[in-house]
């Protein structure tokens, strides 16, 4: 039985370890928390996980939430008119229109997922060592096994994977984050008989984002800024206080977007931890990290690839990844797990990575003119708006009409004739 030790229990690192669980190996999950601390701690992200990445989950039938999440059925995009904020009534949109999902996407609050998944892995006989790992604890650990992987996101440990600059074009934050879990959201009125993301942007400022989630405390929502660095929205730093954040949330709402303030004027937080707050760079980095004693490891989903959340594909790439490596690692049957392999799985998940990197990194730049062509035109043209949608599942459909001005404009064509 092939002995494999993961660093890192998010939702990479546990799929990962209930994947090969079930396939027969040997399984060591690092965790720098126990299942309490981080159903007890502070949230962790905004996930939202489409269609593909629900299969995967589903596949292993580790989708213990299903039942209970909201079935989100749409994603809806809104854009402030030009300024309309300075406006008296300050509720124009350019543009409001919301695609449908072929299959639903849900979004389960981490702290709940995380302490489930990282039970029912110790449940099945899996080995659990709760101990923040540094790169000389992995030099110590990794000769005891055929395969070691990091899939811990911050660190230490991601200072031993190199940027790969070819890959990253950014150096810098773009956005600054700013995360709230509330109860008490009411229905956007356009549809109130069903469940949407709604993105909502402001040219110039940044971008809001409402996702129905499933928290420790049942049904909830999100509201989810992204800033420009240096503007208006880039207000959360040193708000330490959770009631503060929210009032900063509302008030940045009630100033940019009046629409979504005002189902959100009786909200609350879920709970003290239901506020995060910071900014990264999204970043590509080499998937080999090399120990101090010559011992190779592989990085995992945001060690390696780590975009920025303006997409909602942090999670789903995550689970893709660990899919992509689950394959990988079960199709090696007892050759070694060396660097080449490492470089040929971690590839291999590019394939599809690369989409996603491409559209994140395009969707962080201000928009040009085709594109806003596109945007508009979604609000007359339903299959525009579902076909948008739906790229959330797939990015790599983007390619065949949304960055070359001449696919945009052909696609549009087709459909008015």
């Amino acid at each position: 039985m092939r002995k494999i030790l993961i660093v890192g229990a998010g939702q990479s690192g546990l799929q990962l370890a209930l994947g090969l669980q079930s396939q027969g190996y040997e399984v060591t999950l690092m965790s720098n928390r126990t299942a309490d601390e981080i159903r007890a701690g502070r949230v962790m992200s905004t996930q939202c996980m489409f269609d593909t990445a629900l299969q995967h989950e589903r596949d292993l039938q580790i989708n213990f939430w299903e039942s209970q999440a909201p079935r989100i059925e749409g994603l809806g995009v809104s854009v402030a008119a030009p300024g309309s904020h300075e406006a008296p009534e300050g509720s124009q949109r350019a543009i409001d229109w919301v695609g449908k999902l072929d299959g639903y996407a849900q979004s389960v609050d981490q702290r709940v997922k995380m302490a489930g998944w990282m039970e029912t892995f110790a449940q099945r006989g899996g080995q659990l060592v709760i101990h923040g790992a540094a790169v000389s604890d992995l030099d110590f650990f990794a000769s005891r096994y055929d395969l070691t992987m990091v899939s811990a996101g911050k660190g230490e440990l991601v200072s031993m994977f190199g940027r790969d600059a070819g890959r990253s074009p950014y150096d810098a934050p773009q956005r600054a984050l700013a995360v709230a879990y509330v109860h008490g959201l009411g229905p956007r009125p356009e549809h109130p008989d069903y469940d949407a993301v709604r993105c909502n942007l402001v040219p110039g400022v940044g971008e809001l984002f409402v996702m129905p989630t499933y928290t420790t405390s049942g049904r909830a929502d999100i509201l989810f800024w992204e800033g420009i660095p240096g503007g208006p929205l880039d207000a959360f730093q040193g708000v330490k206080d959770p009631e503060e954040h929210l009032a900063v949330t509302l008030e940045l709402m009630e100033k940019f977007l009046p629409w979504e303030y005002a189902r959100a004027t009786k909200v609350e937080l879920t709970d003290a931890n239901g506020t995060l707050a910071g900014r990264y760079a999204p970043t590509v980095r080499n998937p080999v990290g090399r120990l101090p004693s010559g011992g190779l490891v592989l990085g995992v989903a945001d060690v390696v690839v780590a975009n920025d959340p303006i997409t909602g594909q942090g999670s789903n790439s995550a689970s893709k990844c660990a899919a992509s490596y689950l394959a990988s690692i079960v199709e090696r049957g007892d050759q070694p797990f060396d660097g080449d392999w490492m470089r040929t799985a971690f590839e291999r998940y590019w394939t599809t990575a690369q989409h996603v990197t491409k559209w994140t990194n395009a969707m962080l730049a201000p928009p040009p003119e085709h594109i806003l062509n596109l945007i508009g035109a979604a609000g007359q043209l339903q299959p525009v708006a579902d076909r948008f949608a739906n790229g959330f599942n797939d990015p790599s459909d983007f390619e065949n009409f949304f960055y070359d001005p001449e696919k945009t404009n052909a696609y549009l064509a087709s459909l008015t004739g």
